[in-house]
């Protein structure tokens, strides 16, 4: 019998943790018949010789739930070798949603995710009210990964409750309605539901609906989930590493049948230490065969100031306000007038965004992002290190390094789990068993984070190229991004390179990969900006058996969809 696929003399990572090996891997169907020893001949054969064979990455965290409407490549996580995404995180997304509840979802989509919402106007095509017809919908796309659904509070809440959204308290009929519904979508293939219980996360009305939701409304839906079938209940919480309230109905729900709560985690500046007991809590969780699956990150979650980004040192300024809408070049020039310039360095911003301003003038929080893309930069480097050294104030230097590249450049400000001016609370948190690695973020925060590129920087920065502390073992770290990260949402049919588990893989030239410099790009719906990462060195990537990436460049190949419910 003749393979479709067989990839020859490839140093193979399997996913599983365990050690990497040579040899071949066959294809036949869209599955792994054989990993390891010498494959029979296939219909098409790739030369793996000096190369890493991994499986594709399985990224957990991504909110593409208006992109995936319009968009079959679903950039830029499948240029990151990713051949699976779970969206609708963090409580926001499409579905259930009634038609006059359409713009008021995408105005939570744009305040919370940073995704334009004359994008989402004009990108989404409504051909659905249930979270099922979302999913019916969804598939009728070919595409080049496979894509997986949560139902998000907010939009169930609206569903439900209407106007009284924002609302802390829903009725006992709304509470077993919400039930109801969640339950029917997990039947229909959603993985699961997401909440949002942080105050970053708010619009013009307000925090987002379900932010200060009661524990009965938390505990009705995860029982109606838990009547469904197996499923994962997905939050975002200020207070989930610290506050024994929350901690209680975390545990409660973990306690039901066939439910597994995961949570993003960082390191949190006013608590430094907190992710150590969190992470050991959930250990212990899982020793007691309940899932608590702490969500970590590959690199601190990082603001990118340009003067094309939605938010930089100098955009609550009176002076660039009519420059909002310029080009990049009619910015530039007039930055360069020496008489602006000199105005808007003398200014004060709009003190309206105080929370704002404080972000982009934590001087010693904000750093050049030069050629190297380097993301654990000393202390000595920052802005206020360098004003300090130059006898110079922080806006003078800001402004200078915002006008390097023709006005390209960026700032890069990690927003948490930099207290130290280190990776070294990152690391611990990669490497604790109880832990997978999410909060990439893909498809949102467009026009200000482009993390997209996680999976890509647990090889170029932890496996080859950290010089400031330990490195990790490429082991754990392509096991982390792939067999932990499908085992949250139970997707036992990848994640690894097994006989019988889905052809999803990806072929690397680990020395020769590459994060360059992120770039704004205009290729939205109504020409929607959001920034996009490139990266070299993946030679190929597989999804059930298919090429769909070569050297970076889409095949035109689609044989990804959606994937409903645990396999």
């Amino acid at each position: 019998m003749q393979n479709d696929l067989v990839i020859r003399n490839g140093t193979l990572v399997d996913g599983t943790g365990a050690q990497r090996f040579s040899g071949d891997l066959a294809v036949k169907d869209g599955l792994i018949t054989q990993v390891g020893g010498v494959a029979g001949p296939g219909h098409r054969e790739i030369d793996a010789d000096g190369a890493i064979v991994a499986p594709g990455w399985v990224d957990i965290h991504t909110h593409y739930d208006g992109q995936v409407t319009w968009d079959a490549d679903m950039a830029p996580s499948s240029l990151h070798g990713a051949t699976t995404i779970v969206m609708g995180n963090c409580g926001v997304g499409f579905a259930p949603a009634r038609p006059d509840e359409r713009d008021f979802l995408i105005e939570l989509m744009e305040a919370v995710e940073d995704i334009p919402g004359t994008a989402l106007h004009e990108g989404i095509d409504w051909q659905w009210e249930s979270f099922g017809e979302y999913l019916d919908a969804l598939e009728a796309m070919p595409r080049t990964l496979d894509v997986g659904a949560q139902v998000p509070h907010a939009a169930l809440r609206a569903y439900v409750s209407g106007q009284a959204a924002h609302e802390d308290d829903l009725d006992a009929g709304q509470l077993e309605r919400m039930g109801e519904l969640v339950g029917q979508a997990i039947r229909e293939g959603a993985l699961g539901f997401s909440t949002s219980r942080t105050i970053l996360h708010a619009s013009r009305h307000g925090l987002i609906p379900g932010t200060t939701a009661l524990p009965n409304e938390l505990l009705a839906v995860a029982q109606g989930m838990s009547k469904a079938g197996e499923s994962v209940f997905q939050m975002i919480s200020d207070g989930i590493m610290h506050q024994e309230e929350e901690k209680a109905w975390v545990r409660e729900i973990a306690q039901m049948g066939g439910l597994t709560v995961t949570y993003s985690m960082a390191q949190d500046p006013s608590r430094p230490h907190a992710f150590r007991a969190a992470l050991d809590e959930a250990a212990q969780f899982q020793a007691d065969g309940k899932k608590v699956i702490p969500q970590v990150p590959a690199r601190p979650t990082g603001m990118l100031f340009g003067l094309q980004s939605s938010l930089h040192p100098f955009a609550l300024h009176p002076s660039l306000r009519p420059l909002r809408r310029a080009t990049l070049a009619e910015k530039m020039a007039t930055l360069r007038d020496p008489a602006f310039r000199q105005r808007l360095l003398a200014e004060k911003p709009d003190s309206k965004h105080g929370v704002a301003q404080l972000l982009v003038t934590n001087w010693e929080q904000i750093f050049r992002l030069g050629d190297d893309c380097d993301y654990e930069p000393p202390k000595d480097r920052s802005i206020a290190a360098c004003a300090q050294r130059e006898g110079r104030t922080p806006e003078a230097v800001a402004l200078d390094w915002l006008m390097e590249r023709e006005g390209a450049a960026f700032l890069f400000s990690p927003l948490g789990s930099y207290v130290e001016f280190n990776h070294d609370a990152i690391r611990s948190m990669i490497e604790h068993p109880a832990s997978a690695v999410g909060l990439s973020d893909g498809g949102a925060h467009c026009g200000l984070i482009c993390d997209a590129s996680f999976p890509t920087y647990l090889l170029t920065h932890w496996v080859n190229g950290r010089s400031r502390g330990e490195r990790l073992p490429l082991e754990l770290v392509v096991h982390k991004q792939t067999q932990a990260t499908a085992d949250v949402y139970g997707l036992g049919d990848r994640g690894s390179l097994e006989v019988g588990k889905c052809a999803d893989i990806n072929v690397i030239d680990l020395d020769g990969l590459q994060l360059h410099v992120p770039e704004m790009i205009f290729d939205l719906p109504a020409g929607g900006p959001r920034l996009m990462q490139p990266v070299d060195g993946y030679l190929h990537t597989i999804k059930s058996g298919r090429v769909t990436f070569e050297q970076g460049e889409a095949t035109g190949e689609r044989p990804g969809g959606i994937v409903r419910g645990r396999r």
